[in-house]
């Protein structure tokens, strides 16, 4: 069967190439060593190129410097950190907790994809994966399950990717207390007096206001006995 199989091969050789089938598979393996050599010159250039290239962007980018606790600090202050200042660190909370993002410079700091969450507690845009203005908030009410969701899966992935520098203080809402509407009312004797005083009825006779006593009925009757 094999040796069939090989006369068949050689007779198709012979028909469509015109070759020997030795002159053949010399003039393959020819060809073949020939791509090798090429696609190893040029492969190793293209290699050596990005190579060094990377080199060059690792010796531009400089070394990344230890987190710096801050503490408790206001929204107003985190602005500060939002990766335009290169001798600051890059800073991005959830749910006002703050983390540095420093190392991911590529993706939330200046033009980065994610650059407008730096410098914010950006909760609420998170949980709704929006970009607008308005979202960009630590506040998260009226937020639906899946979005408290999605928040808390960021909050997971900066948690054990992050280091935690500090916390947003919560802005306090002054209490005013209501003002009062008028002068307490005094009562005088003058307000007593007209109180108790008989009016005239249509009939001509006088009509007394009812006083209020603190006899009871059984003081009265206790009385009449």
């Amino acid at each position: 069967m094999a040796v069939q199989l090989w006369e068949t091969l050689k007779e198709a050789i012979v028909a469509y190439t015109g070759f020997s089938p030795s002159t053949f598979f010399t003039v393959l393996a020819l060809l073949f060593a020939v791509y090798y050599v090429v696609t190893g010159l040029f492969g190793s250039s293209d290699d050596h190129h990005h190579r060094h290239r990377h080199v060059e962007e690792e010796e531009e980018m400089p070394p990344l410097r230890p987190p710096v606790q801050l503490g408790e600090i206001t929204a107003e202050e985190l602005k500060a950190y939002d990766g335009t200042d290169p001798e600051k660190p890059l800073l991005m909370a959830i749910k006002a907790q703050i983390y540095d993002v420093s190392q991911s410079r590529m993706f939330y700091g200046p033009g980065g994809p994610y650059a407008l969450f730096a410098g914010k507690d950006a909760s609420r845009a998170l949980a709704k994966m929006s970009f607008e203005e308005k979202d960009l908030t630590g506040d998260i009410s009226g937020l639906g399950p899946f979005e408290l969701d999605a928040l808390q899966d960021w909050e997971y992935k900066f948690m054990s990717k992050y280091v935690k520098v500090g916390t947003v203080k919560s802005e306090e809402v002054p209490v005013t207390e209501p003002e009062s509407i008028g002068e307490p009312l005094e009562s005088t004797s003058r307000d007593i007096d007209a109180a108790a005083k008989p009016t005239d009825t249509e009939d001509g006779k006088l009509e007394t206001p009812a006083v209020k006593s603190d006899e009871t009925p059984s003081n009265v009757d206790a009385d009449k006995e």
